[in-house]
């Protein structure tokens, strides 16, 4: 298919196989109810995928928290990976990258009136959302990459899948990246092919449909990335995204783990990409800081330097950074774009279920609003129900 990036060791297949054996254990104590899975009364919703490596969790997780923050008071939940601080942590004016990772770090410092909280114990973080005074009343929690952490059963379970790696060809760590068999797709209620090409066909289309063989309570929707404009990490006037055709000479600079697609999308813009790669959640430290230095005074002029948002958190405290080389930092960011008109079935479908169980949104006021007033109803709180069953 075209823009697979899929590279199976076929020598690691026995290793996958005893992999396998583990996790197939693991989920069938779970399935039989030994190790159980815990139900709130607040509404979850569970952005994650089966993959090692980036499906876009954190531009879907804003894409939620941007469609129901002016309707309903949303919690962002995450284990906050590699930060530097243990236990529950909400995040404040004073949080970094370091002290509630990267991710949550990014979403905080876009969505400042959105609670934003890190805990590795997924059922104690929501207990905690949920009965903490400073959260003010909880209305939905989002859950960033959980869909592995079945001891929470949310009630939208939304599973990510790269275009350039679906899983439907993959192979269990280690030969491939999978985390777990494909038989756990079953478990997601949405399912969202992600870093689609823009121009992708109707057959193509048709083809994935038809080959990721969901059920009928399963819901199928594709997007793409869609970038906005370009700002300085240092500082001043942003620059739109076609000023990058001016540039003749782009580094790209990404600690993420899937930047192949944002390289496409950019290169029609600039003829001359170059790709400095480090691994996902990177630490740069100062050695990384003079091949920086170093990789901008070898590209030739007009240049710019463009990283992504998550990497401008752990770029911003790089004191081994040139001044030139800092003011040529740009930073892209990147949302995302549905794809075949669905987005308004989407965004019904998830508005619908944070109205049927929260009490205390907008959302949910405009139901009560909506009743005969004649209805039996007595008042009682409505439990988070399965979105299979909306």
């Amino acid at each position: 298919m075209e823009g697979d990036f899929i590279r199976i060791n076929k020598w690691l297949l026995p290793l996958s196989w005893l992999y396998g054996l583990a996790v197939r254990v693991r989920n069938a104590l779970f399935d039989l109810g030994v190790l159980k899975s815990e139900s709130f009364d607040v509404p979850v919703i569970s952005v994650g995928n089966i993959t090692v490596g980036g499906t876009g969790k954190t531009p879907h997780v804003e894409y939620l928290i941007d469609l129901l923050r002016h309707k309903c008071r949303v919690a962002v939940l995450s284990r906050g990976y590699k930060r530097k601080t243990r236990g529950y942590v909400v995040a404040d004016s004073t949080a970094t990258a370091s002290t509630i990772g990267d991710e949550p770090y990014q979403m905080k410092h876009k969505f400042p009136d959105v609670t934003v909280a890190v805990d590795r114990d997924r059922r104690h973080g929501i207990r905690r959302l949920t009965e903490d005074k400073s959260a003010d009343g909880i209305d939905v929690v989002l859950l960033d990459d959980a869909f592995q952490h079945r001891y929470v059963k949310p009630g939208i379970n939304i599973l990510l899948v790269d275009y350039h790696r679906l899983i439907i060809y993959d192979k269990l760590l280690p030969a491939g990246r999978l985390r777990e068999q494909l038989s756990g797709k079953n478990r997601a209620d949405i399912v969202i092919i992600t870093k689609c090409p823009a121009d992708l066909k109707p057959m193509e289309f048709r083809v994935i449909t038809k080959a990721m063989d969901l059920y009928p309570y399963q819901h199928l929707y594709f997007t793409r990335l869609d970038y906005g404009d370009l700002h300085p990490l240092a500082g001043g006037r942003p620059l739109g995204i076609e000023t990058l055709r001016k540039q003749k000479h782009i580094v790209l600079l990404t600690g993420i783990a899937s930047p192949k697609q944002m390289m496409l999308d950019l290169a029609p813009l600039c003829p001359d990409i170059r790709p400095l790669t480090f691994a996902d959640h990177h630490n740069f430290t100062a050695e990384d800081a003079n091949r920086i230095n170093r990789t901008f005074e070898a590209t030739p002029a007009p240049r710019l330097i463009v990283t992504t948002e998550k990497d401008a958190a752990r770029l911003a405290g790089l004191k081994e950074l040139t001044d030139e080389v800092r003011k040529a930092i740009y930073v892209l960011p990147v949302h995302i774009r549905f794809m075949l008109e669905q987005e308004d079935n989407f965004n019904e479908n998830i508005i619908g279920y944070v109205r049927k169980n929260s009490r205390n949104s907008i959302l949910a006021k405009a139901k009560d609003d909506n009743k005969p007033k004649d209805s039996d109803n007595t008042g009682h709180r409505t439990g988070t129900i399965s979105f299979r069953n909306n």
